[in-house]
């Protein structure tokens, strides 16, 4: 058999204790036959990896892993680690055979290959960077480093910090998606605010994601406690927590699948880093003092789809962040109409559809974090309506939105309408009304159009 070896990621999870999914195989050679003969014998699929010259994956769904098979790069595997780009990641296990035997349980008395000593830095809880070649390889590196940062909770040593952010600019360069794969595992991450704090100081977030990084220092109301930068991390921090405990039918909304591998929860994250991003160019200050940021919301949620261009994700990504930057406002502002009718309710939920449960959930992480003049009684205020409307939402989610009684041709031969406007309007009143309980049978309904009908031509 031609040379084998486990390397990278993989290894250094498995001596972390960490769960190894993602197992990367170099071998000498061309990989496409050792990758054809791993797939028959797991009964899986294996296809050529575009973004990866060389490269095979196999998928073993029995193990729950993905294999992927690389040709050596180099004349040894010493030579291949040297081109990796941590330390803790140019480690390799030299396999007695390519079997999923072997990789499901590899021999752990065979000795590990670790020229560059990551298996120290990996026990000290050290990131360090293969010198600047392994960022002038490929750009995407450095940003990579700010995910480790959140994965692992270890931390760069002072040359790496150097190094990256020497880098930091370069990582604009690469190719959108690939920036946003690491930006969503960075989001998912448990330490992902030590990830974001460690991109923002070595300039990565600018990098990626300037319009998170550049509210430093632009300041709010007095009932902030905050610039917006940092009232932004400590929106995502109070949503992570309000996640934690999110349980029963909240918890099987934010569970659920919603598009570019992320569930609507993990979807949320970047809902609550981006919600704020019109803030900088809508800043304002009154005569009076007070600072303003008229229309953040509608500029923030214009900005969001040009971040999602930019990062290449899905058209459904882009709108369900866009949604809840638009709308997230909209429960701030019904705080002080306390107790809603029905009708406001629906209005709110109206309004807020498609997003309605994940904005709700939202609206309390933002207000949470806003804890400058008041800000007990404030909270207090808004997590009370919140509730409420967070039980309404989850109905809403559930059933969806209310019917109107009656068809729009049914109501236009009734009232002796002409298809058009009026009809649409007439059964958005219904719909209203039937939500409110004002009407609940087809006759009932029509009888509330004509009435709303002479209404309106007096």
């Amino acid at each position: 058999m031609t040379g084998a070896w486990i390397v990278g990621g993989a290894l250094r999870d498995e001596l972390l204790g960490r769960p190894v999914t993602d197992v990367d195989v170099a071998v000498e050679g061309d990989p496409q036959a050792p990758a054809r003969a791993l797939a028959a014998e797991v009964g899986g699929p294996v296809f050529p990896l575009s973004e990866a010259f060389g490269a095979w994956r196999v998928i073993d769904r029995a193990a729950g892993r993905i294999y992927d098979v690389a040709t050596l790069q180099g004349p040894t595997i010493e030579d291949d680690l040297a081109l990796r780009d941590f330390t803790v990641n140019a480690l390799a296990r030299p396999l007695r055979e390519l079997s999923a035997a072997a990789l499901v349980a590899p021999n752990p008395d065979t000795p590990l290959i670790d020229p560059l000593g990551g298996r120290a830095d990996l026990d000290a809880g050290s990131l360090r960077v293969i010198g600047p070649a392994a960022y002038e390889s490929d750009p995407l590196r450095a940003l990579r480093l700010t995910r480790f940062v959140a994965e692992l909770a270890f931390s760069p040593d002072p040359e790496t910090e150097r190094l990256t952010r020497a880098a930091a600019p370069r990582v604009a360069e690469a190719a959108g998606e690939r920036v946003f794969a690491e930006l969503r595992r960075l989001v998912l991450a448990p330490n992902v605010i030590g990830g974001l704090e460690t991109a923002d100081r070595l300039g990565l977030l600018h990098a990626v994601l300037p319009e998170v990084a550049e509210p430093h220092d632009v300041e709010q109301s007095q009932y902030h406690h905050r610039d917006v930068y940092g009232h932004t991390i400590e929106v995502l921090e109070r949503l992570l927590e309000l996640e934690a405990r999110a349980e029963g039918r909240l918890r099987a909304v934010l569970d659920e699948p919603l598009a570019d591998e992320l569930t609507r929860g993990e979807a949320l994250r970047f809902g609550a880093l981006l919600h704020d991003i019109g803030k900088p160019a809508t800043h304002a200050v009154r005569e009076s003092g007070r600072v303003t940021f008229m229309g953040h919301d509608r500029l923030g949620e214009q900005m969001v789809h040009d971040v999602c261009r930019r990062l290449r994700t899905s058209e459904r990504f882009s709108r369900f962040v866009g949604a809840l930057t638009r709308h997230h406002l909209v429960l701030g502002f019904l705080v002080h109409e306390r107790p809603l009718d029905r009708r406001a309710v629906y209005r709110y939920l109206r309004r807020t559809e498609p997003v309605e449960v994940e904005v709700t959930l939202l609206s309390c992480a933002d207000r949470l974090a806003t804890r400058g003049r008041k800000a007990d009684e404030a909270i207090a205020a808004h997590t009370e309506l919140a509730a409420e409307l967070m039980e309404a939402a989850l109905d809403w989610r559930e059933q969806g939105r209310p019917r109107a009684l009656v068809r729009g041709d049914e109501l236009a031969r009734e009232l002796g309408i002409e298809p058009g406007p009026e009809i649409g309007s007439l059964l958005a009143s219904l719909e209203e009304a039937a939500y409110a309980g004002e009407v609940a049978t087809r006759d009932e309904a029509l009888g509330f159009a004509r009435r709303l009908r002479d209404n309106r031509s007096r």
